[in-house]
């Protein structure tokens, strides 16, 4: 480090024997020196700080800063840098001199300054790199080129439901084998929707008949036929054994599938034009629907018409996500002519935050772990972003699909997705993470420490 003051006592003369002498002692002063240019302590980037924790505690305890955050570590090299007195009065030398001037005492030991304190109490979030590529990738031959439809599904037990043309395919993502669960060829009868039961050994299918049938994944074997719909079911969704399923003939069935298939416990009708999008709230207090009539409708159990309505979107609205960590938080995408992510609040029934991504939102889906959220998307840029909520940033934009991405799933872990494309591909990323839970460092001057 820097070498410890030191005198020069010069003999200057004598005058009646007595000797005088001249003190030269040297002290170096640090404030107010140009570091950016001559120690490298300020970024040399001025848009980004390098090691710009290090360069701010060093500015707060040698130069008598008051930094306390990273954004302050940035203007103050900013207007050193444009300062025309502090360039007048400092040369290129890395210390500067003055006579008669005392540096400030200090010990190994002192406490640093509180604003050092405040900027190392800033946690600085990680950076993390996303493949940008798709670690899996699996032909899906006849999966339909058809917006409003929901054709596949990740089930607890890690196996993959496809709809693919009249079939359904089942693939295991631990041993990579393709089972075809059901087949509608003879009645020539598309796949509509496909939705996995949270324990995932059932799963529903929807179909273009408008009829809905239960399906036991491990024996093969159809459980239960459900009939009510009048044209094609587009949306299915889970409650425990409550099965909630919308048509194009605009309404919304919810029916106990331990009942007799005819009973139906009730019938929702708030849509003018196709449910493509149901999705129920993590607490299972709320349902939230989305149709082509551009509206997103919000329901309960204890009112028979929709608790909210809103008609904000400019396009159809398929993609719907609840938040994990926030209640009453719930996501919505719109088709080509919105293009907008809103999110709202369902308890006060306000619109809280709302980005325009640049294209048609066909899916989107919660980080379980982490404030994150992914969309998937169609026409004008088929790819795949990765968002931070509430800042709403771009954590990354993953591309790979060649025509638009129709369909989204999570894996079981939360940390993979999976997409399916009108390239009658399916894509498998890894886009979130598992939070990392914080490691205790052994220190032998910790307090806590045994002593041995």
């Amino acid at each position: 480090m820097f070498q410890p003051e030191y005198e020069q006592r010069l003999l200057r003369g004598v005058a009646g024997g007595k000797k005088e002498y001249l003190d030269l002692r040297c002290i170096p002063t640090r404030a107010g020196n140009q570091w950016n240019r001559n120690f490298a302590l300020a970024p040399g980037d001025s848009s980004e700080c390098q090691n710009s924790v290090y360069s701010s505690l060093l500015r707060n305890e040698f130069l008598d800063e008051n930094i306390t955050s990273l954004e302050n570590c940035k203007q103050s090299t900013q207007v050193h840098a444009q300062s025309e007195e502090f360039k007048e009065r400092h040369n290129n030398r890395i210390f500067g001199f003055a006579k008669g001037s005392s540096p400030p005492v200090r010990t190994p030991f002192s406490n640093i300054s509180e604003s050092s304190q405040r900027l190392l109490s800033i946690s600085k979030r990680p950076v993390r790199r996303l493949p940008r590529r798709p670690y899996k990738i699996l032909d899906a031959p006849e999966l339909q080129d058809d917006f409003y439809l929901n054709l596949i599904d990740w089930s607890s037990k890690n196996t993959l439901a496809v709809g693919l043309g009249c079939s359904v395919y089942l693939w295991s993502a631990v041993s990579g084998q393709v089972t075809r669960l059901c087949d509608f060829n003879n009645e020539d009868n598309l796949v509509t929707a496909v939705s996995w039961h949270g324990e995932g050994r059932q799963v529903a299918i929807g179909t273009q008949s408008g009829y809905v049938t239960i399906w036991d994944a491990e024996r093969q074997k159809q459980l239960n036929r459900l009939d009510g719909h009048s044209a094609r079911v587009t949306a299915l969704a889970w409650r425990g054994n409550r099965l909630a399923s919308g048509s194009r003939d605009r309404s919304i069935l919810q029916r106990d599938v331990r009942n007799p298939p005819t009973h139906i416990t009730r019938c929702l009708r708030g849509h003018k034009l196709e449910v493509c999008g149901l999705q129920w709230s993590p607490s299972n207090r709320y349902l939230a629907s989305g149709g082509s009539d551009n509206r997103l409708l919000v329901w309960t159990d204890d009112w028979p018409e929709p608790i909210y309505a809103f008609d904000e979107h400019k396009a159809v609205v398929k993609a719907l996500g609840w938040s994990p960590h926030k209640s009453g938080l719930l996501a919505s995408g719109g088709g080509s002519a919105d293009q907008c992510l809103r999110f709202w609040n369902v308890l006060t029934g306000k619109l809280v935050q709302c980005i325009n991504t640049g294209a048609q939102i066909s899916n989107l889906a919660w980080a379980r772990d982490s404030r994150e959220l992914v969309t998937t998307h169609g026409h004008a840029q088929p790819q795949v972003i990765a968002w931070r909520y509430p800042s709403l940033k771009q954590v990354a934009r993953l591309s790979g699909h060649t025509q638009r991405v129709l369909h989204l799933s999570v894996s079981p872990d939360n940390e993979s997705i999976v997409t399916g494309g009108a390239d009658e591909t399916l894509r498998f990323w890894t886009v979130f993470t598992k939070q990392q839970t914080s490691k205790e460092t052994n220190s032998g001057l910790s307090l806590f420490q045994g002593i041995r």
